[in-house]
């Protein structure tokens, strides 16, 4: 449980550089002026090409492949719920490293996701353990015979 926990912890951190970056790239690029193929292909041709975009990218694939080992490891009914506690670290770093002033209803949100994220946690700990099952070997308990 503790390394899947740190598998999360990890992810999430780089879920969230991922979400800075791609916002620094993004505003880098420069905003949409109209909608349009042109300036649709304009956009994505400089995103492609920005080093901040790319990183961006990158710990977003980082993340989402912590994510696959963990869904192969955990329950997603369990899991699913923690992967909200990414709003908690992107909000964070879009304090840090962003400068963005949150709110204290924004604040009143992150408590919230923070509140039910632990109460996942709590329910996974609380969850009744399945009874250990004891191997026998076939000749210790007789097969019952056939019907005909």
């Amino acid at each position: 449980m503790v390394k899947l926990l740190l598998i999360l912890i990890a992810g999430l951190v780089f879920e969230a550089a991922g979400v800075v970056c791609l916002k620094k790239g993004i505003t880098q690029v420069g905003e949409v002026t109209r909608v349009s193929v042109p300036e649709i292909a304009r956009v994505v041709k400089a995103a492609a090409t920005n080093p901040t975009v790319l990183v961006g990218v990158f710990c977003e694939a980082v993340f989402f492949g912590s994510l696959l080992i963990l869904i192969a490891k955990s329950d997603i009914s369990f899991l699913w719920p923690l992967t909200g506690l990414s709003f908690v670290f992107a909000t964070l770093a879009a304090m840090w490293f962003l400068h963005e002033h949150v709110s204290l209803i924004r604040w009143a949100g992150v408590v919230c996701i923070m509140i039910g994220a632990g109460l996942i946690s709590y329910s996974e700990h609380a969850k009744p353990k399945p009874p250990a099952t004891s191997v026998s070997s076939p000749s210790a308990s007789p097969r019952p015979p056939s019907a005909p």
